[in-house]
């Protein structure tokens, strides 16, 4: 599939990306921005994990959010935490994917 980029597009990957073709410094864009993606949900997985001292899974099966009266700020960990690995597994597949180009 070819794709068409504007001058404008080609001077901002050239200035991020000085070697190479373009579709080796897109790869590496990309690869980079899904890395910071990656960091930022683990980040996440980490501080709710110590903030509760526990896992994900751990979390859903003693039922916290239950146990402390669904206070908005735990319910909206759960939902971050969720978010968070999902996150996770999402952006491990496309890296996947996008090595094996």
């Amino acid at each position: 599939m070819a794709v068409a980029l504007s001058e404008g597009m080609v001077h901002l990957i050239e200035r991020l990306e000085p070697e190479g073709n373009v579709n080796a410094k897109l790869k590496r864009l990309l690869e980079r921005e899904l890395i910071r993606r990656l960091n930022r949900y683990q980040l996440t997985d980490r501080n709710l994990s110590q903030k509760y001292g526990m896992s994900f899974a751990e979390f859903r099966k003693n039922e916290v959010v239950k146990q402390r009266g669904y206070s908005f700020e735990v319910e909206s960990d759960y939902w971050d935490w969720e978010m968070a690995l999902d996150g996770i597994d999402t952006v491990r597949e496309m890296l996947a994917e996008l090595r094996e180009q």
